[in-house]
């Protein structure tokens, strides 16, 4: 045997490695015999960090995808041809666009209704086979009766699906599972990373025959997570708790200081109940005044401590418009049908000094006259 085969084949023996934290499983490929097989079908980093997902969740089973949106993805494929999909009128533009453009190729049925009205949910169809939406809801933070939705779906359909986009609450604040979702979602991307640098998605269930069906959407459309993001994001949960309370706080202070100023017209912030929403931490939508709102580039550009890049819930603020930013991708009607003008502005409150931020923030207002009389 050639010596540089000889040494190539051998592998360094870790048993008594003892690390205290679990190293990266950077394989494409194991071993016949071992669980894993396939970093496709599954890794340890990946299954590692499914289990933390499943004891903050307190789910059966936890599926880990490679972007928020995959995780979206993956969930559609559990529609068939003929189904029909109920889904909320206010949602991120991109999942809004994906829903118009899969239900209208694989010939599914798409109603868009207000589901923080009791309306809204009275005018769940018949014929209806997954209802999905976020609460609080994106954008206003409307909230959503969880419980209520699944009631009224399963009056008509007992094997309707109620899937919930958890991000913006997270498991911490909101568990989907135990009011009656069959199904929650997150971008990892957001909250659990919380420091924009790394992206996933993930689906928790209790229904073992789902989570396999989702596991087998993942393998087949190649939408796992990979090593380095699962690793990142496990070491990103150690401070998780401590992170979400900090940005808490904070959003409460800056929401305070917001509804006091004269140039803002209205903060949404939403309803933390106790019982299905226990907290609530770093996004805040404000309207600007109507001619203040014209200057918006200019106050973003005042702005010393606020980002404007594409992300959010991370320990650096940031600030966007989502008529031009999260939802840029939808036309000008849906825009107006869901109340979205240019006025609305997106506040992600990161860890800096709540002091500080609050002194940028008059600063800018300061800068376009907002206190002017």
């Amino acid at each position: 045997m050639h010596k540089l085969t000889q040494i190539l084949k051998q592998r360094v023996d870790t048993t008594n490695a003892a690390p205290v934290v679990t190293p990266i499983y950077q394989n494409s490929a194991f071993e016949a015999h071992s669980p894993f097989f396939y970093t496709r079908k599954n890794n340890p980093n990946v299954e590692e960090l499914e289990q933390v997902f499943c004891a903050l969740e307190e789910s059966a089973h936890a599926v880990c995808c490679s972007t928020g949106m995959a995780a979206i993805s993956n969930t559609l494929l559990l529609l068939k041809p003929g189904d029909h999909l109920v889904i909320n009128q206010l949602i991120y533009g991109c999942s809004y666009v994906l829903f118009e453009r899969f239900c209208e190729q694989y010939q599914i049925a798409l109603t868009v209704l207000d589901l923080s009205t009791q309306e809204g949910i009275l005018a769940i169809p018949q014929q209806v086979t997954m209802v999905l939406f976020e609460t609080p809801t994106n954008p206003f933070v409307r909230s959503i009766d969880i419980a209520v939705v699944a009631q009224q779906a399963k009056k008509h359909n007992p094997s309707c699906l109620i899937v919930v986009d958890n991000t913006w609450a997270t498991p911490l604040f909101q568990q989907p599972l135990l009011h009656g979702a069959d199904l929650a979602l997150y971008s990892a991307t957001k909250y659990f990373s919380g420091h924009s640098d790394v992206m996933g998605g993930v689906l928790t269930t209790n229904d073992a025959n789902l989570a396999q069906k989702l596991r087998d959407a993942r393998f087949y459309h190649g939408a796992v997570m990979d090593p380095n993001s699962a690793w990142l994001l496990r070491r990103s949960m150690q401070t998780f708790t401590i992170r979400m309370r900090a940005h808490g706080q904070a959003t409460t202070q800056i929401w305070d200081w917001l509804a006091s100023q004269s140039g803002v017209e209205e903060v949404f912030y939403p309803d933390v109940d106790g019982q299905q929403l226990t907290g609530y931490a770093t996004l805040l939508f404000f309207t600007l005044d109507a001619k203040l709102s014209e200057r918006y580039d200019e106050f973003v550009a005042a702005l010393q401590l606020f980002d404007t890049g594409t992300g959010m819930a991370c320990v650096t603020s940031m600030v966007a418009r989502p008529f031009t930013g999260s939802h840029a991708s939808m036309n000008e009607q849906q825009k107006q049908q869901m109340g979205l003008t240019r006025q609305l502005v997106r506040l992600s409150i990161g860890l800096e000094e709540v002091e500080d931020l609050i002194a940028d923030l008059q600063q800018a207002f300061d800068h376009i006259g907002a206190h002017d009389e």
